[in-house]
């Protein structure tokens, strides 16, 4: 099994190139005096080889913000950037293309196909766009990831925490630019949830993934270079090289209102 070993202070610089952008976003859902501004234009920057925390109370827009920049939903107004290409100008036909290509996704509820097995839920995005996975990143993913002995077995033969590290090696196994995790652990015991969460540091310090992931848990967001924090559909304050205790303490402060809300540098 992995271990629970937070960022290890010896891996390889990391590529501060921009992976993802927002700029001025704004999503607006209802009309009129129904409006509601989920993003209230958020300007922020997601280095390349970092992995991210994106936190903030229920509503404060951390999931529309990263459904916006993983092209999974279109914002109302503004930008974003994935690389040097601006999505929001895109049809949908390139935007298909640009999610399957370019784009991985892990998901709390996994999203594993129940009657295939664990290779072939791995190599599900790749077969569906007609390639062959490249086979020695496959076996670097599945072993970085301890499912070896497990390829053959369905999920209802899996663990919760297996059935995740499954949903994670799909994620990486078509060397995507960006990989974004919508509380990956909210279904996992703490066990399970450590398993997931050394997996994907690993895969930034040791593969040099780029991973934006939203939380709600201090000890989940203490595995990441970086946490931006978001209150009201804005960034209000970020992290580096948080803690779980700092982080409570920044959630607490939104909590009470106590953070001004001047937006961060991305």
């Amino acid at each position: 099994m992995l271990g629970a070993t937070v960022a290890d202070s010896t891996a390889p610089p990391h590529d501060h190139s921009v992976a993802a952008r927002a700029v001025d976003l704004r999503k607006v859902y209802g009309e009129g005096g129904a409006a509601v501004a989920a993003l209230d234009g958020v300007s922020v920057d997601f280095a390349a080889g970092e992995f991210t925390a994106v936190m903030g109370p229920s509503g404060s827009g951390k999931s529309t913000l990263m459904h916006c920049l993983a092209a999974l939903d279109t914002a109302t107004s503004g930008q974003v950037f994935l690389g040097d290409t601006d999505i929001t100008r895109l049809d949908d036909k390139r935007l298909t293309t640009l999610r399957r290509d370019k784009i991985g996704f892990v998901f709390q509820a996994y999203n594993l196909v129940p009657t295939l097995t664990a290779q072939e839920n791995i190599e599900l995005p790749l077969a569906i766009a007609g390639r062959k996975p490249d086979r020695a990143w496959f076996d670097t993913v599945v072993d970085t990831v301890d499912l070896r002995s497990r390829l053959s077995h369905r999920p209802n033969e899996l663990s919760g925490g297996q059935q995740q590290r499954v949903a994670c090696a799909r994620a990486l196994v078509s060397s995507p630019d960006i990989v974004f995790a919508d509380e990956p652990t909210g279904n996992l015991d703490s066990a399970a949830s450590a398993e997931v969460l050394s997996f994907l540091r690993r895969s930034v310090d040791e593969h040099h993934q780029t991973i934006v992931m939203v939380t709600h848990d201090p000890i989940a967001a203490a595995y990441t270079d970086r946490v931006v924090f978001l209150d009201d559909g804005r960034v209000v304050d970020e992290i580096r090289e948080p803690t779980a205790d700092r982080v409570l303490e920044q959630m607490k402060m939104l909590s009470s209102g106590a953070v001004a809300g001047t937006p961060a540098e991305g």
